[in-house]
């Protein structure tokens, strides 16, 4: 087992201190703001109080059957999703490690996204990966999440387009005007398109050897997408079954708040939730995804039941992700190791982002040096240009012969 990410040392008494000092302040500045928040609607006329009350009675109002039915589908799709991610590692690292593990890592980083902010809980179970996982890099896990992300970006994509294509007179509204003038100039199309053409293959020769490197280190992680035989069954396949199951979390929440199960319903939650996800600042992205919910189910109900809708799915399925992930997480590695584990590959995902972070910051700084430089040696060669002209225009004629 390749011990990429190591165990945390122990932490000074000061250190543990002001981490606790920090977390706590933390959850202050949330309930002030909390506070401000509700005191700013009450003084704007908003009975804040009411309105949660009927929500929380609308939340609680649903029948135990459909939460049970809930818990099934979404436990159905953790554990397809983890077997797509485990045709990806078995095949790039074979005999390196089991569905377990991979499970448990899996439902780790799926808990912890209901707690974290921007998705870190993803970054923890890549990191995860690279730890449990025999002969893994994280270039190679990167690999593997791009492959593991090819189907979700497919139907994404087509219910983008459902939805776009739904609205009527979309299309006339969004390319009426600019669509003619496009067509009417083939010329100055053409031109677009060859400039973004350009432009990508100038990027790809800037780039071309930082990606050579790291596709050396890459490849192994996206090895499957060499036998389509093999990523059909061990990857599209469990994954299109774990993406039902998600679709069947969506119908029975529906349904147990009484907002009409169609094709457009379901389709409008799965586009709200894939935009709440993509801009989830807030951790398990709490208020964004109830906000998209709400606008996107306008059609469907009023604003207080699909409000209700959104918090009482997220309520049971963060429950039970959490209790899975635990379960899992004690049964695969033990008590003790797997929270050293957990809490490495977090502290390990915080650290490699602001790696990234800051790598990126020096190669902007690098870029902008070097064109500096650039304007300083261009600057001295006509300098140069200016004073060799100069001096020849000095140099006197010779004299005429006698």
């Amino acid at each position: 087992m390749s011990e990429v990410v190591a165990a945390p040392g122990p932490i000074a008494p000061g250190e543990e201190r002001q981490s606790l000092w920090q977390r706590v302040r933390r959850i202050v500045a949330w309930l002030v703001g909390i506070a401000l928040l509700v005191g700013a609607l009450r003084l704007a006329g908003v009975d804040v109080g009411s309105w949660l009350e009927i929500v929380w009675d609308t939340v609680t109002d649903i029948s135990i059957g459909y939460v049970i039915l809930g818990c099934l589908f979404q436990g159905a799709q953790t554990t397809l999703t983890a077997l797509g991610w485990y045709g990806i590692l078995r095949y790039a690292y074979p005999g390196g490690v089991t569905y377990m593990e991979v499970l448990a890592s899996y439902a780790a980083g799926v808990a912890l996204n209901n707690f974290v902010p921007a998705n870190l809980g993803t970054f923890v179970m890549l990191l995860m990966y690279v730890a449990v996982v025999r002969g893994a890099t994280f270039p190679g896990v990167i690999a593997g999440y791009v492959v593991q992300k090819i189907f979700y970006f497919v139907i994404g994509t087509l219910i983008y387009i459902y939805l776009f294509a739904a609205v009527a007179g979309s299309f006339d509204f969004q390319f009426g005007n600019e669509w003619d003038a496009l067509s009417s100039h083939v010329v100055l199309t053409l031109g677009i398109i060859g400039g973004a053409i350009f432009l990508v293959a100038l990027l790809l020769r800037i780039f071309w050897r930082w990606f050579k490197v790291m596709w050396a280190k890459a490849k192994q992680g996206a090895a499957i997408l060499g036998d389509l035989r093999a990523y059909v069954k061990w990857v599209l396949l469990p994954q299109m079954g774990g993406y039902a199951a998600k679709v069947g979390v969506i119908i029975v929440f529906l349904a147990a708040y009484g907002i009409p199960v169609t094709f457009g319903s379901v389709m409008s939650v799965l586009g709200s939730n894939q935009l709440a996800n993509m801009l989830s600042f807030t951790p398990g992205g709490v208020g964004v995804n109830q906000a998209f919910n709400t606008f996107a189910l306008e059609s469907y109900t009023d604003s207080t039941t699909a409000t209700a809708y959104s918090l009482g799915q997220q309520l049971v399925t963060t429950a039970f992700n959490l209790g899975f992930a635990i379960v899992l997480v004690c049964i695969v590695f033990g008590w003790s190791g797997g929270s050293a584990l957990v809490k490495s590959s977090y502290v390990d995902a915080k650290v490699k982002g602001a790696e990234m972070k800051d790598e990126r910051h020096e190669k902007r700084d690098e870029q902008k040096e070097e064109k500096r430089r650039e304007r300083e040696q261009d600057g001295r060669r006509g300098l140069l240009r200016v004073f060799r002209r100069s001096s020849d225009d000095d140099v006197p004629s010779d004299p005429p012969a006698p």
